[in-house]
C-alpha cells in the first residue's frame, strides 16, 4: 500500500515538474532512531538555498550546525540544495526511499509531499520535544499538510508578501503608498516615465505569478477547487488574474521587457536600482540593500485591495510562505533528527537565521530581538498574522502552481505583446490550464 501511495502522490507532482536524472543521497547514518548515544552520530541535512548564494548559505548554516553538533555530540553533514533542483532531489529520494534524515521542504509542496507517506507525521510526542504546536505562528503552522492531519514538518522561515516602494521617490512626486488597485495604478503611471517604471513584475517567473494569482482570485472571491476539483475558470479567478495582468496591458505601470524576468532577481534588482518605484515580494530588506538601496528609501506597506470589494471577496493580500523542515522517514537516526528539528526551531536559533535571512521567526519566542522591531518587518508580521492564507493543502497543489503558474506567465507574455487581454482571453487560458490538470489525473 506505502508503494501504491508513494506512486501516486509522485505521479501527481510529477506531472506538474519534470524528474531530473538526480537522486537522494544515501542515508550514511547507522543505528536505530530509539537506541543509542548520540555520540559519533552524523546526519545528512539538505537545506533550501535561503540566502544570496549556496556559499551565502553555507557561511549562515555552518556555525549554528557546530554549535548544534558541541551540545549534542550529533554531527551534521550539511548539502544546500538549490531550489531549480530541490523538488526533483526530493521526489526521487521518496521514490528509492534513499535520502537525507532531515530536509527543507517549501511549505506549498507539504500537502502533495505528505501523501507521498515518506516524512515521518510530527505526532504529539515530537511537538512536545520542540515546546509545542502554540509556540507556533498559526498561518505558517497551516501551512505544514492537509487539514485533520499530523504536520508533515515544523516551519524554520516564516514569511509573506507585501508592496516594497521607494520613499524616495514618492516623496520627491508627493505621493503616498496606494491601498487600492485603482491607487496602485494612478501613483505606478506617476512614476512612469524617463526610463522608469511604476511597478516591477517578475512576469516570466510561473512560481511568483501563481502566488499573486492566487491572492487577487482569493479577492475577488475565488473558489479555487471545490473539494479537490480544480475552478480555476470561475469568473471570480479570471476576474482576479485579469486584474494582475492589467497591471501590464491596461495600466501601463509594469515595463513589457519585465516578461522575460524569471530568474527570481531581476525585478528585485530593477527596485534596488531604481528603475521602477514599486515592488511586490517577499520580505528582503537585506537583498535590497545588497543590491546598492539605501535603507532610509525603502518603504513597506500591504499589497492594495479592491476599494470596492465583491461579494465574497476575501479580505487577503497575501499567500502564506515559508519553509518547513522534515524528517525522512527512511532515516536510521529518527531520534537524533528530532533533536536538530528542537534545535532549529528554537528561538535562539530561529532569531539567528532569519535575521541573517530577512525572513521572519516561526515562533513566537523569537520576536523579542530588536531586528523583528522595525517598521518595516511589522508590516510584514501583521500581513501574515491577519491578511495571509496558505495555498490550497491538497496533493495536487503543486499541479495547480504549476499549470496556474504557466497560464499567467503566458498572458503576461500576450500583453508584452501587444495582445488584448480580456476577460475571454484570460478565461481561456485558465480553461486549458484546468483541463491539463485534470487530464493529469
Amino acid at each position: 500500500m506505502r508503494v501504491r501511495r508513494v506512486a501516486t502522490a509522485v505521479a501527481l507532482i510529477l506531472s506538474a515538474s519534470t524528474l531530473a536524472a538526480c537522486g537522494g543521497s544515501d542515508d550514511s547514518s547507522s543505528g536505530d532512531s530509539d537506541s543509542g548515544s548520540n555520540a559519533g552520530r552524523t546526519l545528512t541535512y539538505w537545506a533550501s538555498n535561503q540566502g544570496t548564494s549556496i556559499e551565502h548559505d553555507k557561511q549562515v548554516l555552518r556555525p549554528e550546525l557546530d554549535k548544534f553538533t558541541q551540545r549534542t555530540g550529533i554531527k551534521v553533514d550539511l548539502e544546500v540544495v538549490p531550489w531549480a533542483d530541490l523538488l526533483n532531489r526530493i521526489l526521487a529520494a521518496t521514490t528509492s526511499g534513499k535520502g537525507p534524515d532531515v530536509l527543507n521542504i517549501g511549505n506549498t509542496w507539504s500537502a502533495s509531499l505528505q501523501a507521498t507517506d515518506a516524512f515521518v507525521p510530527i505526532d504529539d510526542k515530537i511537538l512536545a520535544k520542540v515546546g509545542g504546536k502554540d509556540r507556533f505562528l498559526g498561518p505558517s503552522y497551516a501551512a505544514t499538510g492537509a487539514v485533520g492531519k499530523p504536520p508533515v514538518g515544523l516551519p524554520v522561515y516564516s514569511n509573506a508578501y507585501a508592496l516594497y516602494y521607494n520613499k524616495k521617490l514618492f516623496a520627491d512626486a508627493g505621493l503616498k503608498p496606494p491601498t487600492t488597485w485603482d491607487e496602485m495604478a494612478d501613483v505606478g503611471a506617476k512614476l512612469t516615465g524617463n526610463g522608469r517604471w511604476g511597478l516591477a513584475l517578475e512576469g516570466g517567473s510561473g512560481t511568483e505569478l501563481v502566488h499573486h494569482a492566487f491572492t487577487f482570485g482569493k479577492q475577488y472571491g475565488a473558489d479555487i477547487f471545490a473539494g479537490d476539483k480544480p475552478r480555476f475558470d470561475s469568473p471570480e479567478m479570471v476576474r482576479g488574474v485579469q486584474r494582475l495582468v492589467e497591471l501590464m496591458s491596461k495600466d501601463k505601470i509594469v515595463n513589457p521587457s519585465n516578461a522575460e524576468y524569471g530568474a527570481g532577481t531581476q525585478s528585485l534588482a530593477d527596485f534596488a536600482g531604481g528603475k521602477s518605484a514599486m515592488l511586490m515580494w517577499q520580505s528582503a530588506s537585506g537583498s535590497l540593500i545588497s543590491n546598492g538601496m539605501k535603507a532610509e528609501d525603502i518603504g513597506v506597506v500591504p499589497i492594495p485591495m479592491p476599494a470596492s470589494p465583491p461579494l465574497g471577496g476575501e479580505k487577503m493580500n497575501s499567500m502564506v510562505s515559508g519553509i518547513n523542515m522534515s524528517i525522512f522517514k527512511g532515516s536510521k537516526n529518527k531520534a537524533a533528527a528530532t533533536e536538530l528539528l528542537a534545535f532549529m526551531t528554537s528561538a535562539e536559533t530561529q532569531t539567528v537565521l532569519n535575521k541573517a535571512y530577512g525572513s521572519l521567526p516561526s515562533v513566537k519566542d523569537a520576536y523579542g530581538d530588536p531586528a523583528f522591531q522595525t517598521e518595516n518587518v511589522k508590516v510584514y508580521q501583521k500581513v501574515l498574522a491577519e491578511t495571509a492564507s496558505p495555498l490550497p493543502q491538497l496533493p495536487s497543489e503543486s499541479q495547480f502552481e504549476t499549470f496556474v503558474g504557466n497560464a499567467v506567465k503566458q498572458l503576461v507574455a500576450d500583453a508584452a505583446s501587444g495582445r488584448t487581454i480580456n476577460e475571454e482571453a484570460v478565461r481561456s487560458r485558465l480553461k486549458d490550464a484546468q483541463q491539463k490538470m485534470l487530464a493529469a489525473g
